[in-house]
């Protein structure tokens, strides 16, 4: 049972101030908290007062005084205690808490003990359970699938040209981490190094678009380099940045590969011939055909480097339409087609 944290008063006289908070368990939307307590008038206890902040705004509170709890009131449970749902917590983000224990009056006000202690703490990424609400939210608006070929990557040519994101002795294009764009709980954000592909296509010419928001020059590969019985494929992210458009990011990992290590166990497996997004199948000349989803917009991370030699850079004749870049994009959090109902 819990109710708001509006009223109190003073330091109950003889209630045990709690101490040694711990904080475990901790999940994307959840945690359990502990502490330790003195057992003189551990028998008036009633509830627990308990204040969370966001860490970044720890100082919005700065003239709230401390006697006068404006958070949460719990009924006095056996501890550790899980808080969860109260405060619509959001994944990968820092907080601080602290307790105070009450013992509530005949005529509803509260006695209160000093305040503990603060703590810091964070919660953690989408767990496979919330991955799995995100997937089959993503296979619902995936619509049917289209034949594709190639996988390319756009960049300015100065990025094949010269050293940097490249290893310029062996013409490799190297993996670099995964940046913040898409869902905040995301557990491949700042973890994962790989190479974003594209494979979609235009519906009326089943060709790649001749516009990119990332580069004229385009490096294009035969899909099979990439994607073929040796590739383990999974689901990553759906996301969406204030329009229309939705993104799916899937992970391509050589079975066995360090990317592969990563995602097993973190992120869903999907079948390379039998799921919604990306398809690999054998045709009866043994030839592989590949298909892709034609109403998301596939982000393809391919976790090992790829050798220039394996493909083609050429220049466009389409636009640069930079605004449809999603590098380090933030996912719309009132998107109801994208979001699940624990943070963003």
């Amino acid at each position: 049972g819990a109710e708001s944290a509006d009223h109190g008063h003073g330091d109950g006289v003889g209630l045990p101030v709690p101490r040694q908070i711990r904080i475990s368990n901790i999940t994307c939307d959840s945690f359990w908290i502990s502490w330790d307590m003195e057992s003189r008038g551990r028998e008036q206890i009633t509830h627990y007062f308990i204040d969370l902040n966001k860490r970044e705004n720890r100082d919005a509170n700065k003239f709230k005084l401390k006697d006068v709890p404006t958070k949460l009131v719990a009924k006095a449970v056996p501890l550790p205690m899980t808080v969860r749902g109260h405060w619509f917590l959001s994944p990968r983000t820092e907080y601080t808490v602290s307790v105070q224990t009450a013992a509530k009056q005949l005529d509803g006000d509260y006695l209160v003990s000093q305040w503990s202690e603060t703590v810091e703490f964070c919660t953690a990424d989408y767990s496979s359970v919330q991955l799995k609400q995100l997937l089959q939210k993503a296979e619902n608006i995936a619509g049917r699938m289209l034949p594709f070929s190639v996988f390319y990557r756009n960049q300015h040519q100065e990025y094949f040209l010269q050293p940097g994101s490249r290893d310029a002795e062996c013409r490799r294009m190297l993996p670099v981490m995964k940046d913040d764009s898409g869902s905040h709980g995301s557990p491949i954000s700042g973890k994962l190094e790989g190479l974003f592909f594209s494979c979609n296509t235009e519906f009326n010419t089943g060709k790649p678009p001749q516009d990119s928001p990332y580069g004229p020059y385009r490096f294009q590969v035969r899909a099979e380099a990439l994607f073929n019985y040796n590739t383990n494929i999974y689901f990553a992210d759906f996301y969406c940045m204030y329009t229309s458009y939705h993104y799916v990011i899937l992970v391509l990992a050589p079975d066995g590969s360090k990317g592969d290590l990563f995602c097993k166990g973190r992120l869903p497996a999907l079948s390379r011939s039998d799921n919604h997004f990306l398809t690999c199948g054998e045709e009866p000349d043994g030839s592989l055909s590949f298909l892709h989803a034609q109403d998301v917009i596939l982000e393809v991370i391919y976790t090992e480097p790829v050798e220039l030699s394996s493909g083609t850079v050429t220049r466009i004749s389409g636009h640069q339409i930079t605004s449809q870049s999603t590098a380090n994009a933030k996912k719309d959090p009132s998107c109801k087609i994208c979001n699940i109902s624990v943070g963003r």
